[in-house]
């Protein structure tokens, strides 16, 4: 698996300090979903209260967006909504998303937003572990004629995302990975190396 040993961007090493300091990562003692104790959390809905952050990571996205080809946003319910939006504000970008409920009323949406049959959309979403949320959103926005070819988020927990969405066609971008993070974290002294330690344990341990 690609890994750059640590972050020369000064914007990313910038966003990766924010993303610590505004809690949207966290290290200690957490249970996650499937049961596990993991040292390290990842919540980035906390964007939403950060706006600057918010802000300096739409621009980040936007770098790697201007190497693709799409007519059209996709943002992915419901953590990456606020993410695509402050996106499409700043690369004038029209955006839709998928809805995790179909509407039981008006036009029974599936998909919210202008779009038509034939555009390309980029997937955007906040975090990439497995993958396996991606599919769902994706088989909704190709259900409706839409063509999918790349899937763009914030980080990437390199827990085989990249690879599972490899396997059906669709290429992952992510503006930071894991691995990139805990390597300039150590570098800095940012984060302690006993957590950065067994934080890289858990992940190794856990694909």
């Amino acid at each position: 698996m690609e890994n750059k040993s640590q972050i020369t961007n000064i914007e990313l090493s910038n966003i990766a300090d924010e993303l610590l300091s505004a809690g949207c990562i966290k290290f200690g003692e957490f249970t996650l979903k499937s049961g596990l104790q993991s040292p390290i959390y990842i919540d980035l809905r906390r964007l939403i209260s950060h706006p600057k952050l918010l802000a300096d990571v739409a621009r980040a996205y936007l770098s790697l967006l201007a190497t693709l080809e799409f007519s059209r946003l996709a943002g992915l319910p419901y953590a990456a909504i606020p993410i695509a939006t402050a996106i499409s504000l700043a690369g004038n970008y029209p955006m839709i998303y998928p809805r995790k409920e179909v509407k039981a009323y008006g036009t029974k949406a599936e998909i919210e937003g202008e779009y038509h049959a034939g555009e390309t959309v980029v997937v955007i979403d906040d975090l990439a572990t497995t993958g396996g949320s991606k599919f769902e959103a994706i088989q909704k926005l190709t259900g409706a004629g839409l063509a999918v070819k790349d899937v763009v988020v914030l980080v990437d927990r390199q827990s085989g995302a990249k690879e599972s969405l490899a396997e059906a066609g669709y290429t992952l971008h992510a503006v930071l990975t894991i691995s990139e993070m805990l390597d300039y974290w150590e570098k800095t002294g940012k984060v302690g190396k006993d957590k950065i330690e067994a934080t890289r344990k858990f992940l190794e341990h856990a694909k």
